[in-house]
């Protein structure tokens, strides 16, 4: 009873912090497009705001509709991507726009429970576009929003466990001013993302939520929220090598599943891996390597150490590699960023090929 009284008293002055204070966003709206809160929710999953922008005009740009969404060539789709990486989040987007022109005549539903059945969309995702653009009283609980709320009631349930998560759904949902729910759960989002902060000291004095905040009174704000440690990353170390033949640059099409899965990459292979014989598997008959930096990269669950190599070849023969200009990549290839590093330098070495 205590948390669901918090929050039905700070739902006032919550608002009005956010009325006064929200960022401006390319996607927020007074009169929000369905879409377009749809394409910034996913973008914005596990990548900073400011990342977002600049993709998220380019993405609208070129597919400005559903339909265009679930029509689009997949390499136009994973090259608008290029950068944003967890590319299965945009495969999602277009199996689910398919899902909408299929059973929903292109018209993206309104309805919580029907979000729910498209491609890529869980609770999150459903209870923001619901309440955003359809103003349905639907909470939307990511993990800034769980962090506010574990330190405003002082909750030391571990907001890793989906049972945490559903509580809160349940208890803001409960406490939504029906009038605002969009604009309840963007201002708890942003609380959290701008003043209620990961990582580090938050900025309780400028909250306006600090007088009801149980762990501020108590002087205990970073304790919460509680959280399992992640587990240890798989390290695995990979030879990277920047191929240059004809002023063209080798590039291979990764397996159709697994990490980065139907990606293009800069051909590598494990270190222990005998260079030469893998050059020949590649085509690659006669060069000469040169050493570049290491690079590091680091996914969600695996972490690479990259031993990098700039080729220069002399002779090469038919194989499944690419042979691209630095144009042609640039315009149609989706590089993962995990290769980003390599490319700029093996660019610049080209300069001096």
């Amino acid at each position: 009873m205590e948390q669901e009284k918090i929050l039905r008293q700070t739902a006032e002055p919550l608002l009005e912090w956010y009325q006064k204070n929200a960022r401006v966003l390319p996607w927020r709206s007074e009169n929000p497009n369905p879409y377009h809160v749809w394409v910034s929710e996913i973008m914005l999953q596990q990548t900073r705001v400011e990342a977002v922008k600049p993709y998220y005009e380019r993405f609208l740009s070129a597919l400005p509709t559903v339909q265009t969404l679930a029509e689009a060539d997949e390499e136009l789709l994973l090259k608008l991507w290029e950068g944003l990486g967890y590319y299965s989040r945009v495969r999602n987007m277009q199996k689910a726009a398919q899902q909408i022109v299929a059973e929903h005549n292109g018209e993206i539903p309104a309805e919580y429970s029907i979000l729910l059945k498209l491609k890529g969309i869980g609770p999150y995702t459903a209870g923001a576009i619901a309440s955003i653009a359809f103003s349905k009283p639907c909470a939307a609980v990511d993990g800034n929003v769980l962090r506010v709320m574990a330190r405003l009631t002082a909750d030391e349930g571990n907001i890793a466990e989906p049972a945490v998560r559903k509580y809160w759904e349940k208890e803001i949902t409960e406490a939504l001013p029906k009038e605002r729910p969009g604009d309840y759960n963007q201002a708890l989002m942003e609380l959290g993302a701008t003043l209620c902060l990961p990582n580090g000291a938050p900025k309780c004095e400028l909250c306006p939520l600090r007088a009801y905040c149980l762990a501020y009174r108590k002087n205990q704000t970073m304790l919460f929220p509680v959280k399992t440690k992640k587990s240890s990353r798989i390290q695995e170390t990979l030879s990277v090598f920047f191929l240059v033949s004809e002023n063209k640059i080798a590039l291979h099409k990764r397996l159709p599943h697994g990490l980065l899965s139907n990606l293009w990459e800069l051909p590598n292979c494990p270190s222990e891996t005998q260079t030469f014989e893998f050059l020949q598997k590649l085509g690659v008959t006669r060069a000469e390597l040169l050493p570049m930096r290491s690079q590091k990269h680091i996914f969600t669950h695996i972490e690479w150490h990259m031993e990098c190599y700039f080729g220069k070849v002399f002779e090469k023969q038919l194989s499944n590699l690419v042979w691209v200009t630095k144009e042609e990549a640039a315009a149609e290839f989706a590089l993962p960023s995990a290769f980003r590093k390599i490319w700029l330098e093996g660019l610049k070495q080209m300069e001096d090929f």
